[in-house]
C-alpha cells in the first residue's frame, strides 16, 4: 500500500496528541539506575519510506539508550564475520519466557533460545569478541549503525554502561551459567563488558529508523546487509523480537520488531519503511507501553503487514 507523505506527516502529528492525551505511559526500566532517571511522559516516531523521505514528530531528537535493538545489529555483525556457525551455539525459536530469565537455558544445558534473549545476546557478543579487545568489538558494531544511519553522531552512553555493570547480577549469573557448559569463550567479565556497553549504545528515532533501512532493504539504504541476511534478521525480530510478548505484537502490529527496556522499538516493513518509536514507560513484558500502541496505529494507518 502506497501512503502519502502529507498524511502520514498528519496522522503521526496528531498521534503523538493523541499519545499525550491518553497519559498512560507505563513504568520505566528502574532497576537500571541511569534510565530509572528518565521521564517517562515523551514520545518520539520517525518513519524512513522506500522513496527516501523520512518524516518525524514528537520527541524525535532525543537521545535514548537503545538497550536490546542493539542485540540487531551486533547478529547481523556476527552473520557478517562468522556466517551461519552462531546458530551452533544459539537457537532461533521463541522463548516464552522473560528476557532475563535463567529457567529455559537450565533446561536446554546452556544452549538460548534465540539471539535476542540476553543469555543468547551474551553468546553473539562473545562470538563477535572472539581473538580481540572489547573496544574492538564495540568499534565494529558502532561502525556499523553509522553506516546504516549514514551518521557518525552515534555513541555510547558510558553512565549507562556503568549503570548496567553496578546492577546487572541476573546477567552475571546468565554469563556464569553459560561459560559453566562452554558455551562463552572469553572470559565473563570480558563479555559482559562488552554487552554493557553494548546496551549502552544512544540514538534518536531518526538515526534509528535510517539504520533500519538496512533491515527493510530500501532502495536508499547503504548496502552493507544481504537480502538473505536481512530476511534472516525480519524473521528474528517478527518471532522473538519482544520475548513473552511477541506474538502479541505480531497479533496486533503485524511487521518485525525489536524492542529495549530504554523505551525504543524498531519496526520494519519489507521493502516499505523503517519504523522507530520511543516511549521510556514500559508494559508487563518490558517492551514500550505507548512505543507498540504506536506501531499498532501506525500499522492500520498504512495497512503495512507482512500478512498480507
Amino acid at each position: 500500500m502506497r501512503v502519502k507523505t502529507a498524511c502520514l506527516k498528519h496522522f503521526l502529528n496528531g498521534l503523538v496528541d493523541e499519545i499525550a492525551a491518553r497519559g498512560d505511559w507505563g513504568e520505566v526500566a528502574d532497576y537500571i539506575p541511569e534510565l530509572a532517571k528518565v521521564d517517562p511522559a515523551q514520545f518520539g516516531v520517525s518513519v524512513s519510506l522506500a522513496d527516501g523521505t523520512q518524516i518525524s514528530a514528537g520527541a524525535s531528537a532525543e537521545r535514548f539508550s537503545i538497550q536490546s535493538i542493539s542485540k540487531v545489529f551486533t547478529l547481523a555483525c556476527v552473520l557478517g564475520r562468522n556466517g551461519e556457525q552462531i546458530w551452533t551455539r544459539v537457537g532461533r525459536e521463541p522463548s516464552g519466557t522473560r528476557f532475563d530469565s535463567i529457567l529455559l537455558l537450565e533446561q536446554e544445558k546452556g544452549r538460548p533460545r534465540n539471539p535476542f534473549i540476553n543469555a543468547g545476546a551474551l553468546v553473539t557478543t562473545d562470538a563477535l569478541l572472539a581473538h580481540r579487545a572489547p573496544k574492538d568489538a564495540l568499534s565494529e558494531v558502532l561502525a556499523f549503525l553509522r553506516a546504516a544511519a549514514e551518521d557518525d553522531d552515534i555513541h555510547i552512553d558510558p553512565a549507562v554502561a556503568e549503570s548496567e555493570a553496578r546492577t546487572g547480577f541476573r546477567n552475571v549469573a546468565l554469563a556464569n551459567y553459560l561459560k559453566s557448559y562452554d558455551n562463552l569463550h572469553n572470559p565473563p567479565e570480558l563479555t559482559l563488558g562488552t554487552y554493557f556497553h553494548q546496551c549502552a549504545i544512544e540514538m534518536t528515532v531518526e538515526q534509528l529508523a535510517r539504520a533500519g533501512r538496512v533491515i527493510a532493504q530500501l532502495p536508499d539504504a547503504p548496502q552493507i546487509l544481504s537480502p538473505e541476511k536481512a530476511r534472516r534478521l525480519n524473521a528474528l525480530m517478527m518471532t522473538c523480537g519482544h520475548y513473552d510478548g511477541s506474538g502479541d505484537f505480531a497479533f496486533r502490529v503485524g511487521l518485525p520488531g525489536k524492542s529495549g527496556v530504554g523505551g525504543g522499538i524498531l519496526v520494519i516493513a519489507p521493502g516499505r519503511a523503517s519504523i522507530a518509536v520511543w516511549s521510556p514507560g514500559l508494559n508487563l513484558y518490558g517492551n514500550s507501553l505507548m512505543g507498540t500502541y504506536a506501531a499498532e496505529r501506525i500499522a492500520r494507518f498504512t495497512g503495512w503487514s507482512v500478512f498480507g
